[in-house]
């Protein structure tokens, strides 16, 4: 008897222009996208749970700036602007997190950490997480900032790391907007800690951008526009009150104002999630 069954149609491959990932940041967030299965029910879980991430960033910011000022590798930096600065510099142990410098770098960070929650359907969103990389490779600023690739990748780890037991630890949580959450911000760190890899290693240094074409702008800025607010938030993003008073006390638990009440993430299609 004759085999009826039909042969099995290969799976299409996709081309992807390897000039154009290192040339267009469009390409290269598509790739990533596609690639890392960054979807529609990404962007549901992270609109969704927008307001728990917001809680956790105060604490989040104090525990990454105690564990930089721990090795005198990455404290360096903030007296060289430069992890790679071997010459002599001031004593480092009279750093501390309320030392002038360090207050305004956790601003900084409080504002790059609330940037995430804000709409990945946008390209500037990725524009930005480009240019984190970008400066932290001396180039777009006044005075230029040498962060070395392998602190930049531990120090992503190791938010990751909090926000994963934040999350997975949250008492009212389901299970499954749990792992929805862990694995949108997965996506989202892995892509940054691609936008920084960009900047740092000789893979395609052929595509390389130029010194003098970059433009120099004040951080916050993107495109001469300002995207960063001064207390932080996204520009035009109110606190929406998920951050009290008590999240900035010294002793309380740094989980202590995780919001509660996050509504049941819906199911969509698989679709491109940049908005053209």
């Amino acid at each position: 008897m004759a085999n009826s069954q039909k042969p099995k149609e290969a799976r299409p491959m996709k081309h992807i222009d390897r000039d154009e990932l290192y040339m267009n940041l469009d390409v290269r967030i598509q790739y990533l996208h596609s690639f890392l299965d960054f979807n529609n029910n990404d962007i549901i879980a992270l609109s969704t749970g927008a307001k728990y991430l917001k809680a956790l960033i105060p604490a989040i910011v104090n525990i990454v700036y105690k564990k930089l000022l721990q090795y005198d590798i990455t404290a360096r930096a903030f007296t060289t602007r430069s992890t790679s600065f071997g010459g002599p510099i001031d004593d480092l142990s009279a750093l501390e997190e309320h030392s002038p410098q360090i207050l305004h770098r956790k601003m900084f960070l409080r504002a790059y950490l609330i940037k995430l929650c804000s709409d990945p359907t946008k390209m500037e969103f990725w524009e930005y997480l480009d240019k984190v990389g970008m400066m932290h490779v001396g180039l777009g600023r006044a005075h230029p900032l040498h962060v070395e690739y392998v602190h930049l990748g531990a120090c992503l780890g190791f938010i990751q790391d909090i926000l994963t037991e934040a999350i997975l630890s949250h008492p009212r949580l389901p299970m499954p907007q749990k792992i929805a959450l862990v694995k949108a911000l997965g996506k989202i760190i892995w892509i940054q800690n691609d936008l920084f890899a960009k900047w740092h290693i000789r893979d395609g240094v052929e595509f390389a951008v130029e010194d003098d074409e970059v433009i120099v702008e004040k951080e916050g800025y993107l495109h001469g526009k300002k995207v960063l607010g001064e207390d932080g938030c996204a520009e035009g993003e109110e606190n929406d009150g998920s951050e009290t008073p008590t999240s900035k006390v010294p002793g309380l638990c740094p989980f202590i104002n995780m919001a509660a009440g996050v509504e049941g993430l819906k199911v969509a299609e698989d679709q491109p999630v940049l908005k053209t």
